[in-house]
């Protein structure tokens, strides 16, 4: 599904009391309410700086970017809609979003330290379907703090999750868009 269909289903899904993936509990449907408006946030205010936009818009190689994600996960609600706005800044790439737990052969090929982490986004060639290069879960500065909190936790992990996410607003994208830059300069 493209990002606009995806947006919908997370919203349709919650008005009906669901969420995405096989876990329906309490935990994941809060978490997928907050993800909606972190959504709507991050689309409406990323602001693609000169140098990606530039990059963007210099793409010589077609890719179709697959993002395997699900609509409870707070990293995807960080990265996600921004990488959406990326694919729509350039025409050489078209953007299509998997669920995680309905592709598990998929996503079991693209597992983070032998965790299913996500977002995962996995960049093809448009013509040849060769695997280009994989982004995720999530920009590296922040996969820092969660294997730091992981191997040595220093608050609870309720209060890790509130301050990585203020970390997220407080960067604006800014590592994700240097990290998917990075990744596209061979390709511009």
């Amino acid at each position: 599904m493209d990002y606009t269909q995806y947006f919908n289903l997370v919203k349709d899904l919650l008005e009906e009391g669901k969420t995405t993936g096989t876990n329906q509990n309490e935990a994941y449907l809060k978490h997928a309410k907050l993800n909606l408006q972190r959504m709507k946030r991050v689309y409406k205010t990323t602001a693609i700086s000169e140098q990606l936009e530039n990059t963007l818009k210099s793409m010589k190689k077609g890719m179709i970017w697959v993002v395997l994600t699900e609509g409870w996960c707070g990293d995807a609600a960080q990265n996600l809609p921004a990488i959406a706005r990326f694919a729509e800044t350039s025409s050489a790439i078209g953007l299509k979003i998997l669920l995680r737990d309905e592709n598990p052969q998929i996503m079991n090929a693209y597992l983070t330290n032998g965790n299913k982490a996500i977002p995962k986004l996995i960049a093809l060639d448009s013509d040849t379907l060769e695997e280009l290069f994989v982004w995720g879960p999530r920009p590296a500065k922040f996969q820092q703090m969660v294997t730091a909190h992981k191997h040595n936790p220093t608050s609870s992990n309720e209060e890790f999750n509130e301050n990585l996410h203020k970390q997220y607003t407080l960067d604006k994208t800014t590592s994700l868009q240097k990290e998917i830059d990075g990744l596209l300069t061979n390709f511009a």
